[in-house]
């Protein structure tokens, strides 16, 4: 049974797309912490992080570093911070948080509320700082 994470790369549950290439993919969360929140997701389907092959490990990383380029360029944050928990999907994901604060990486805070419009602005944002 295909994950949560695939049905969205599938375009079978709709989402706010950041970016996407040959092997990944990332779009905002649809229950952040901050604004611009965002998953980044192998296209393969694997539950840990860890189980990746070392191709993939490696360039899952690289495509965050490029996705977190773009948020820090597109939402007011200090620094965009990186974690991997993995537990609530079965499906690799690498969590990128824009924060001020470090309070606002805990992840028992309550999560925002935004408007599908406001999430598409912030989707589009990061969308236009991405390298060409």
């Amino acid at each position: 049974m295909s994950s949560i994470f695939t049905k969205i790369i599938n375009g079978e549950i709709p989402c706010f797309k950041v970016a996407e290439s040959k092997d990944y993919f990332a779009f905002l969360d649809i229950r952040p912490l901050t604004k611009g929140h965002t998953l980044v997701v192998p296209k393969v389907e694997v539950d840990y992080i860890f189980d990746l092959d070392i191709e993939n490990f490696a360039g899952l990383h690289l495509f965050s570093k490029i996705v977190a380029e773009a948020i820090q360029k597109s939402v007011n944050c200090k620094r965009v911070g990186i974690t991997v928990i993995g537990l609530e999907v079965p499906h690799a994901h690498i969590h990128l948080i824009p924060f001020n604060t470090m309070n606002e990486m805990n992840f028992s805070n309550p999560k925002l509320e935004i408007s599908t419009q406001e999430m598409q602005a912030i989707a589009d944002k990061i969308k236009s700082n991405l390298p060409a």
